[in-house]
């Protein structure tokens, strides 16, 4: 009898073990599939040349293009790494246009994020949807601030071609459309063309 329940337990422990290396090998081929993930937003072609001195924006843009696609492997692989790029970002020297605080908060999310991700290298029981699931939020984090970098090169822009004090037409520029710009500009025409008049009548008071 005690030989059979001797014989009977090593057969559970066998058992147990054998789904253990089974369940460790599923998941392990779970982390090694490769997943696309968001893509994020880019500035703007023609405003490439405005950011080109930014050496720490470019080189975030670049480390991030090897997170498009790939398993979460070589994303955990990649993440401390990562965490250092977006350090130097967010201690990083901004071009004067874009030394502003919704920006910084933008980049620091974008941070914040990073560390989060470099914590899970350390968690021995993380999923590959959580690792996924991370590295879109940190996609989607560059995207934002890549956005509001275009929105201000925008109102730059704006503001240069049309050549008015933008208190004339409210602070946020970038949200005028063709024609308000068009009727902007007439009412400027036409103040032009008053003053010479209006000189003129002064002159024969």
């Amino acid at each position: 009898m005690r030989y059979c329940l001797l014989i009977l337990m090593v057969f559970l422990s066998c058992k147990k073990q054998v789904q253990e290396v089974t369940k460790n090998n599923d998941e392990n081929s779970v982390l090694s599939v490769v997943k696309k993930h968001h893509d994020f937003t880019m500035v703007i072609t023609s405003f490439k040349k405005e950011v080109e001195d930014w050496t720490t924006l470019q080189n975030t843009e670049d480390f991030l293009e090897r997170f498009k696609k790939g398993s979460a492997n070589e994303i955990l692989s990649n993440a401390l790494e990562f965490k250092t790029i977006s350090k130097a970002l967010k201690d990083s020297i901004k071009p004067t246009l874009f030394s502003l605080p919704s920006l910084e908060a933008r980049i620091n999310i974008l941070y914040n994020e990073s560390l989060r991700l470099a914590d899970m290298t350390y968690i021995p029981a993380i999923t590959a949807d959580e690792v996924h699931e991370q590295t879109n939020k940190i996609m989607d984090a560059f995207s934002s601030i890549n956005s509001k970098i275009n929105t201000v090169l925008r109102k730059k822009q704006f503001e240069d071609a049309i050549d008015i004090d933008v208190s004339f037409i409210g602070l946020d520029t970038t949200k005028i459309d063709s024609v308000s710009k068009n009727a902007i500009l007439e009412k400027q025409k036409e103040k032009k063309d008053l003053q010479p008049i209006q000189e003129q009548l002064k002159k024969q008071k």
